[in-house]
């Protein structure tokens, strides 16, 4: 099992490479606070939003990590949220996530920006 570290940017990497956009990693150390990160990305939809929730909920399941809660995801939901105690992960839409403003409400953490993986072509593209 990887460090919190370590799993927050791994989390926040799987969700860059399901599309979640402006994905962020905010070491809340420096506020301490009653959990290590948050992992934020902006869903473009309720679809997506849900998408981006079972992304996490296999990886965290091949990382042997425990849900403490269980988000149930209406069609009109513009926030979940996901604790896995020393991460909590934030998925929202860029509404809602324009109104939190979480990043700003935790200006003491220190942010971490997740680009999203560039595609790559097939060897046989490159000929």
């Amino acid at each position: 099992m990887q460090n919190s570290r370590d799993s927050a940017r791994a989390v926040g990497k799987a969700l860059a490479e399901h599309r979640g956009g402006a994905v962020t990693v905010l070491d809340l150390g420096p506020c301490q606070a009653w959990t290590d990160f948050f992992v934020l990305a902006t869903a473009t939809s309720s679809t997506h939003l849900r998408g981006l929730a079972n992304a996490v909920d296999g990886w965290a399941r091949a990382e042997g990590l425990h849900l403490f809660n269980v988000p149930r995801i209406a069609d009109d939901e513009g926030w979940v949220l996901m604790d896995y105690g020393d991460i909590v992960i934030h998925l929202m839409t860029a509404t809602a996530r324009a109104f939190y403003e979480l990043e700003k409400l935790w200006f003491q953490a220190l942010p971490t920006i997740v680009e999203a993986p560039l595609p790559t072509l097939p060897p046989e593209a490159l000929a």
